[in-house]
């Protein structure tokens, strides 16, 4: 399993807005004002491309964009999108194999790191901070298990997700990993914390 999405890449988005509504959707959009001009930005498993047309509403040029998504079908519907006069340069290849010199000013990580196992989870964050330019920020969406009275529903509704997505052979991992220690391991900031869909979702501004 490699954690590619081209089997449902047609559908994923109405995949995602059945069960999540605008959640999942609404958590990226509100971090966006973390952009600024002129940025160079990496967006990490950006799906279908439609965060790109959510950003060309606040930066119309000016941005320069690597956009690194594993699936062959995401790029594709990613390249038709409208982002106006930014940069961007898809990449079609895992983050585990992608390597460059370039230092990012902004990291978008949606939904990213549900995919993986703990050690490659590790591996990735690690990959990941070196890239990023001291006083950088770290766009992170991700699904959390809080200690509402939710939790046994937020298990139940996860583990059929990993239920799904590994019988259709997606994606490696079978439970959620907390990311946030790592962040704050490595003394990022928590700039901006909101909770999404009865928090389940979790969407954090970390500055590095």
């Amino acid at each position: 399993m490699n954690n590619n999405y081209d089997k449902i890449a047609k559908n994923y988005d109405v995949l995602s807005r059945l069960v999540f509504g605008k959640s999942q959707v609404n958590a990226q959009i509100n971090q966006l004002k973390s952009i600024g001009d002129k940025s160079i930005v990496l967006i990490v498993g950006g799906g279908t491309g439609w965060i790109l047309e959510e950003i060309s509403k606040i930066h119309s040029t000016g941005l320069e964009i690597s956009y690194v998504e594993i699936s062959k079908e995401m790029i594709t519907l990613s390249k038709a999108r409208n982002f106006e006069e930014n940069t961007v340069d898809f990449v079609n290849i895992a983050i585990d194999d992608f390597y460059t010199s370039i230092e990012f000013d902004v990291i978008l990580t949606p939904f990213l790191f549900d995919n993986f196992k703990l050690e490659k989870a590790e591996l990735i964050f690690n990959k990941l901070n070196s890239m990023l330019k001291i006083g950088g920020f770290w766009l992170f969406v991700d699904f959390n298990l809080s200690k509402s009275k939710g939790k046994l529903w937020q298990r139940v509704l996860l583990n059929s997700m990993y239920i799904f997505f590994k019988t259709l052979g997606i994606v490696e991992a079978s439970n959620l990993i907390e990311m946030t220690p790592y962040f704050l391991n490595r003394k990022f900031e928590i700039v901006q914390e909101q909770f999404y869909y009865n928090k389940f979702i979790k969407a954090t501004v970390f500055k590095k």
